[in-house]
């Protein structure tokens, strides 16, 4: 399907590994126009140089550290007013209100909650004085299934759901969508480290770390693709109604009883 997107400008964070560079590749199978974001520069130039490879389309890099104050104004003056902008850098440690304290709680949400929302602010107020734009979040299902052993994920991501919808209620009123993305697991290169740590400790070897998916829906966690191909059909034209709600993609996982520490 020729979703209408060859010649798009997008800004992806978050974009050197797992969801992240999932949604570049699909962007770039549609021949959009890339900015890659994430802090580690060597990780990006890998990733660019993978994708310009596949796809031949424009790739640029900008290493930047999202949590550090003013720096979505530095990235927009560096990029122009994208066409999309996909919000997904950043990963909240587990752990209960008792293992997570003030430092590492604030310093989660300064790139994962603030990054978003301060990356969006700048992004909307030019994309409503141009008169479009799409911005896309990638949460989580903690924000939609609280999960006590991961309680500032479940705030973080609960606090960026509302942000969506608030935001997204009216945006479309300036020609702006915003949407958010909420994966259950999905297979990333961190999520199959997590889960190989986790099999070695219960049972000595990592060879079975795929059983941890078996209260999964099929067994199994998310594919990165099918993530970032759902993004990818929302930016589109094809999903120009969709703006101010939160998609769930978890095979059926959050209506499920029980749950998934990440």
């Amino acid at each position: 399907m020729d979703l209408g997107l060859a010649g798009k400008t997008a800004i992806i964070t978050g974009a050197s590994k797992g969801i992240g560079y999932g949604v570049a590749e699909s962007l770039g199978r549609e021949s959009c126009k890339l900015h890659l974001v994430a802090r580690d520069k060597e990780m990006l130039e890998s990733a660019a140089a993978r994708l310009k490879s596949k796809f031949d389309v424009d790739v640029t890099i900008h290493p930047t550290d999202l949590s550090v104050s003013g720096s979505a104004t530095k990235l927009l003056a560096q990029t122009g007013v994208p066409d999309i902008l996909v919000n997904n850098a950043g990963a909240i440690p587990g752990g209960d209100l008792l293992d997570v304290d003030e430092e590492i709680w604030r310093s989660a949400w300064d790139l994962k909650v603030f990054g978003y929302i301060n990356l969006a602010r700048q992004a909307f107020e030019a994309m409503k004085a141009q008169g479009f734009g799409v911005i896309a979040n990638i949460t989580g299902l903690a924000g939609d299934k609280p999960d006590f052993s991961y309680i500032a994920g479940t705030a973080g991501n609960a606090s960026l759901n509302a942000f969506t919808r608030a935001l997204g209620s009216y945006s479309l009123e300036y020609g702006v969508r915003v949407f958010a993305v909420s994966p259950g697991p999905v297979e990333t290169e961190r999520l199959v480290g997590l889960m190989k740590t986790r099999a070695k400790t219960d049972t000595g070897s990592e060879d079975g770390w795929r059983t941890g998916f078996s209260g999964m829906p099929m067994g199994r966690a998310a594919k990165v693709e099918e993530i970032a191909d759902v993004v990818a059909f929302l930016v589109s034209e094809r999903a120009s109604y969709v703006s101010g709600t939160v998609l769930t993609i978890d095979g059926g996982h959050g209506s499920r009883g029980g749950s998934f520490s990440k």
